[in-house]
C-alpha cells in the first residue's frame, strides 16, 4: 500500500491530532449539559469485517481507523435484512422486517412513517438529510420487484450480468463516484455554512451509494449492477498479498438455495483465481473511496470545532459477498453479506473499545433517541447501544431490561427462492428457510469455521432444536413465509393485469431477457402453472 494524496494525508493528520488527546474514556455528559449533535454516515454494501482484524489488513481505511482509535467498533453488527430497502426500513423504523412487512426493494415503509429523525426534530434538533435514503415503498426497477414476486416459480433464469471489474481514470483521480462526492460536498458545506451557527443540536444523515457495484450496460436492456469499478488511485490502497481467495463448494454440493442465488447472479460459470482476486481488490478499493468521504465529514467537523460536540456513527445497510460462496452482491446470510460495519465516536464514548456483543441495525432507532434524551417507544425491536458505548448499567437505558443475546435477520426478496431467517447468538449462526422443514437448515460454528464452509446442522441436532425454538419465540416464521408467498402472488397478478396485451413483451425484456427470450413459452407457462 502506498501513501495517497490529500485525502489520505488529511486522515493521517486527524489521527495525529487526536492521538495527543490520549486514549482515555471520556465521561458521558450529565443530563443538564447540552445535548450532542449526531452525524450518521450510512454507505451501501460494505462488509463489516473490513473494520477489524484480519479484514482490515486488505485495504487502507484511515477514517475508519481514526474512529476505532478514538471511539468504539462493534465486532458483530448485522443487517436485519440483507438488501437495500428492507434493511434501511429496519434502521429507520427500529422494527424487524416482518413487523413492518418490508418484504423487498419495492415494499418498504409508508412515506409518513415516524422515524427517529422525525422525533429528534420534534424535540428540538435541527435535522438534515443528504444522499441515499431508500426506506420507503415504490422504488427500484420493475425487474427487481418482478424477480422477487416470482421467486417461487419453477424456473431458473440469470438476472444479472457476470461480475466484472473496470479500471477508470488515472493515479491521481480520487473522485470516481462523482454523485457520492457531490452529496458529501453538500453535507460538508452544510456543516461549515449552517450547522456551525446553530444554537440547537443537529442531526445530520449522509447516505452514500458506494461501495455498491456499478451498473453493467454491457449486459443489455434492463441490466443490473455487476461491475466493480475504481481508479488506480484507490487500487493502490489495496494490499493484494492480503486478499483471501474464498473456497467454493462444487455446484453439486451447494445448498439448494445457494445454488439458486449463484445461478441467478450469473456466478455458476468458470472464474479464474485472478478474476476473483481482482473483483475483491476492486471492491476493497471502492471501500477505500467510501472511507475518504467519511473522512471529509470528520474533517469538516474538526475545522468548525464541532468534532468534540458531535457523536459520529458509521454503518452500512448490508455487506458484499465479493465472490465468497460463489456469489457477489448481498441477499445472503453469510458473513460477507449480513455483517455490517458499526463504529461510534464522540463525547462520552469509550475510546479504543471493541464490543463483541451481537447488535443490529434496528438498534439505531433507540440509540438515536437515547442520545437525544427522548423517551424510547416500547414497541421497538431494537435496544439502545448507549449502555455498551458508555458502560452504563443496562437498566438505565431500557426499562425493557437487558438486550437479548441474539440478533435476527430475515430475507424475502429477489435472487433467493425462499424466505430466509437467521439467528446469530454466541458462536452459532442458525439459518432456516420457508416453513422450517421443506428446505434443509444450516448451522455454522463461527469460532471454528469463520468462513462458513461446513454446515454442522446434522451433527448438532440439539443445538438446532434449541435455536429454532428461540427463533420461533421471536417470529412465527412459517406463517410469515406463507404471508410473503400470498403477497408475491397478489402483487404479480395485479401487475400482470395492469399491462394487458403488453404483458408478454414486458416480462420477456426484464433483466432475465437473455435467458427468457430463448424459450418464451416455457417460462410463461411456468408462471401460469404457479398462478
Amino acid at each position: 500500500m502506498r501513501d495517497g494524496g490529500p485525502l489520505q494525508r488529511t486522515g493521517l493528520a486527524l489521527l495525529l491530532m487526536a492521538a495527543a488527546a490520549g486514549a482515555r474514556p471520556r465521561p458521558a455528559a450529565p443530563a443538564d449539559q447540552p445535548r450532542c449533535n449526531v452525524v450518521l454516515v450510512a454507505c451501501d454494501s460494505m462488509d463489516g469485517r473490513l473494520t477489524f482484524f484480519p479484514g482490515n489488513q486488505t485495504v487502507d481505511l484511515p477514517s475508519i481507523n481514526f474512529m476505532k482509535r478514538h471511539g468504539t467498533v462493534f465486532l458483530n453488527a448485522y443487517t436485519n435484512s440483507p438488501i437495500c430497502c428492507p434493511s434501511r426500513a429496519a434502521m429507520w423504523s427500529g422494527r424487524f422486517t416482518h413487523l413492518t412487512e418490508s418484504w423487498n426493494n419495492f415494499k418498504g415503509l409508508d412515506p409518513d412513517y415516524v422515524t427517529w429523525m422525525d422525533l429528534m426534530e420534534k424535540h428540538g434538533y435541527r435535522a438534515q438529510k443528504f444522499g441515499k435514503l431508500d426506506f420507503t415503498s415504490g422504488h427500484h426497477s420493475v425487474s427487481n420487484r418482478v424477480e422477487a414476486w416470482t421467486r417461487d416459480v419453477n424456473f431458473l433464469l440469470r438476472q444479472e450480468g457476470r461480475p466484472m471489474v473496470k479500471l477508470t481514470g488515472h493515479r491521481k483521480q480520487f473522485r470516481v463516484k462523482e454523485t457520492d462526492w457531490q452529496t458529501t460536498d453538500k453535507a460538508v458545506n452544510w456543516i461549515k455554512e449552517e450547522a456551525v451557527n446553530f444554537t440547537q443540536p443537529f442531526i445530520l444523515y449522509l447516505g452514500l451509494n458506494l461501495p455498491h457495484p456499478y451498473p453493467s450496460p454491457y449486459a443489455g436492456e434492463n441490466f443490473g449492477s455487476s461491475t466493480f469499478l475504481t481508479s488506480p488511485y484507490w487500487l493502490e490502497k489495496v494490499n493484494y498479498e492480503a486478499i483471501k481467495i474464498p473456497k467454493w463448494s462444487s455446484l453439486s454440493e451447494m445448498h439448494p438455495v445457494d445454488y439458486y442465488s449463484s445461478y441467478t447472479k450469473n456466478c455458476t460459470g468458470e472464474f479464474t483465481k485472478e478474476e476473483v482476486r481482482n473483483i475483491r481488490a476492486f471492491y476493497y478499493a471502492m471501500c477505500a473511496e467510501t472511507d475518504a468521504m467519511l473522512g471529509e465529514i470528520i474533517s469538516a467537523l474538526r475545522d468548525t470545532r464541532l468534532l468534540g460536540k458531535t457523536i459520529i456513527i458509521f454503518t452500512a445497510d448490508h455487506g458484499e459477498l465479493a465472490m465468497e460462496h460463489r456469489q457477489f452482491y448481498k441477499m445472503s446470510m453469510y458473513e460477507g453479506s449480513s455483517h455490517v460495519p458499526l463504529l461510534v465516536m464522540g463525547p462520552g464514548v469509550r475510546e479504543q473499545q471493541q464490543i463483541p456483543d451481537v447488535v443490529s441495525l434496528v438498534d439505531i432507532y433507540p440509540t438515536m433517541l437515547d442520545i437525544a434524551r427522548i423517551n424510547v417507544p416500547q414497541n421497538l425491536s431494537g435496544f439502545s447501544l448507549v449502555p455498551l458505548l458508555y458502560e452504563k448499567a443496562e437498566s438505565e437505558a431500557s426499562p425493557r431490561g437487558p438486550r437479548p443475546s441474539w440478533v435476527l435477520s430475515e430475507f424475502h426478496g429477489c435472487n433467493v427462492n425462499s424466505s430466509v431467517y437467521m439467528l446469530r447468538t454466541g458462536k452459532w449462526k442458525y439459518i432456516t428457510y420457508s416453513d422450517g422443514s421443506s428446505v434443509l437448515p444450516q448451522l455454522f460454528d463461527l469460532t471454528a469455521d469463520p468462513d462458513e464452509l461446513t454446515n454442522v446442522a446434522v451433527k448438532f441436532p440439539v443445538t438446532v432444536r434449541s435455536l429454532d425454538k428461540i427463533l420461533r419465540s421471536i417470529v412465527n416464521y412459517p406463517k410469515v413465509s406463507s404471508s410473503v408467498q400470498e403477497y408475491n402472488k397478489k402483487q404479480f397478478i395485479s401487475w400482470k393485469q395492469s399491462l394487458g396485451r403488453n404483458y408478454s413483451t414486458v416480462i420477456a425484456n426484464l433483466r432475465w431477457h437473455q435467458d427468457w427470450l430463448k424459450d418464451r413459452k416455457k417460462y410463461e407457462n411456468a408462471i401460469e402453472k404457479w398462478l
